[in-house]
């Protein structure tokens, strides 16, 4: 299993700490260090099911600064994909992409859903 997060968010330690206290045994990668590129950011948004959109950290400082509230709608996915993988600050985090899932954000419920 991939955790990727950004050490620094506090929902990302927050998700690290549940994980390690379930046992679950994964490979932690730093977005900010080491950015998804388009094409990971693609499988792992078609394997998700979610819209591309709940791939993006909407809340983010990086988010507000580009007017990407406005911008996205007039985007393609492409564009979108190749916009994600510029930065890894404008991915939603943490994600956690399973053999046969992948979840963005960390909602305790729903993660507990996808590990049974």
């Amino acid at each position: 299993m991939l955790f990727v997060c950004y050490p620094k968010c506090t929902t990302c330690q927050r998700a690290k700490a549940w994980l390690d206290g379930q046992g679950v045994r994964y490979d932690q990668r730093d977005i900010k260090l080491d950015n998804p590129s388009a094409e990971e950011l693609e499988a792992w948004w078609r394997k998700s099911g979610l819209p591309l959109k709940k791939f993006f950290n909407t809340s983010g400082l990086q988010y507000k600064a580009l007017g990407l509230k406005d911008k996205l709608p007039a985007m393609t996915e492409e564009e979108q994909l190749a916009l994600l993988a510029t930065d890894g600050m404008l991915v939603k985090r943490p994600i956690l992409v399973g053999d046969d899932f992948v979840v963005t954000g960390f909602r305790q419920a729903e993660w507990e859903e996808k590990l049974k």
